[in-house]
């Protein structure tokens, strides 16, 4: 074999490799860049997605300044709190629980706390009598009243008394009004004094005059027009501005 011949033999297997590492050089650009272009598209289609329905979006509670936010998400509203605190911000910053949309914004919804209260107040709804059955329609006022007035008692501490389970213990007792002008308000007792009297007649009358009175009393004072009924420990509770304005 000559001289010529192996260089050219070498010079032929050198290109070969070129051409190899061209082609293995110019797949992984390829691959590269497909992969860069494709993840630029999954961003680009997200982005879309939020701005389409930002409630889409994780919720959470943020601190926002009229419409501006200033910080969030928190997970819960302790932790926007002090943050507000410990960054000394402004009054006018307040905590809202919602998703932040596509202009910047949050988008208000149900925190976790309000939807407990709502099926809270519906468990306090289902214990009323069979006397609110027909009475009720989603624009009355007196539906309205009905659920304000619960609503106002739940949040003072006082349960409805049961009186689909005949539950022994008691509790606030909503009674629409023959005349139709409101509801009556009564306090019933636990069956060991109002059935049972395991404290004689005195003891019972007198809980009953001062649990009416009281009952009274924090509707007085949460804004609804309260009426005593004759001389009964029963109270007329009126429909408010704003639920006589309900249309």
């Amino acid at each position: 074999m000559t001289l010529e011949a192996t260089e050219a033999g070498l010079a032929l297997l050198v290109l070969l490799g070129l051409i190899v590492w061209l082609g293995r050089t110019s797949t992984t650009r390829l691959e590269v860049e497909r992969d860069h272009a494709s993840a630029a598209r999954e961003q680009q289609a997200q982005a879309a997605g939020r701005a389409a329905h930002p409630a889409g979006q994780r919720a959470g509670w943020w601190l926002v300044d009229g419409s501006a936010v200033v910080a969030g998400p928190f997970p819960d509203r302790i932790e926007a709190d002090w943050t507000a605190l410990s960054a000394q911000l402004s009054d006018s910053v307040h905590r809202v629980y919602g998703v932040c949309g596509p202009t910047g914004g949050v988008a208000r919804r149900q925190s976790p706390q309000e939807q407990a209260w709502l099926v809270e107040l519906g468990r306090q709804l289902d214990r009323l009598t069979d006397d609110w059955d027909g009475l009720l329609t989603d624009s009355d006022t007196l539906t309205t009243l009905l659920v304000e007035v619960s609503a106002a008692l739940l949040e003072a501490g006082l349960t409805l008394h049961d009186s689909t389970d005949d539950d022994a213990a008691g509790g606030v007792c909503l009674v629409p009004d023959p005349g139709g002008r409101g509801i009556l308000v009564t306090w019933r007792q636990h069956d060991r004094i109002s059935v049972d009297r395991v404290h004689g007649p005195e003891l019972e009358t007198a809980v009953q005059r001062t649990m009416s009175a009281a009952i009274a009393e924090v509707l007085t004072e949460m804004g609804f027009p309260v009426t005593p009924v004759g001389t009964s420990n029963c109270h007329l509770v009126t429909a408010t501005q704003r639920s006589a304005s309900t249309p």
